[in-house]
């Protein structure tokens, strides 16, 4: 099994999202967020199952897409994985704020 971890900037993602849906409704704003944390749950057994993201032709940068968002993970190793964002798939992916801390 693998260890998945949050970055600090991946939560202040899913943070802005929620409060930006929140704005029409706090019911489906909690229903997302629900859905990025239950999504993710798959990359403890199957830590490959996202795509290889575009942008960095890397094979251990892949995403997960939760329905217009990418949630971008970094495969550290065989036992943990960091998730580096979660990205709204219309805007415009700047790679050089995907930090892994």
């Amino acid at each position: 099994m693998v260890e998945v971890k949050w970055t600090d900037q991946s939560i202040q993602d899913i943070d802005n999202i929620a409060e930006y849906i929140s704005q029409d409704s706090v019911n489906y704003a909690e229903l997302q967020v629900n859905d990025f944390f239950e999504r993710a749950e798959i990359l403890n057994e199957f830590p490959n199952t996202g795509r290889i993201v575009p942008e960095f032709k890397d094979k251990n940068i892949r995403e997960l897409i939760v329905g217009s968002y990418r949630l971008i993970y970094f495969i550290l190793r065989e036992e943990r994985i960091d998730i580096l964002a979660v990205h709204h798939s219309a805007r415009l992916l700047k790679t050089k704020h995907l930090k892994r801390k």
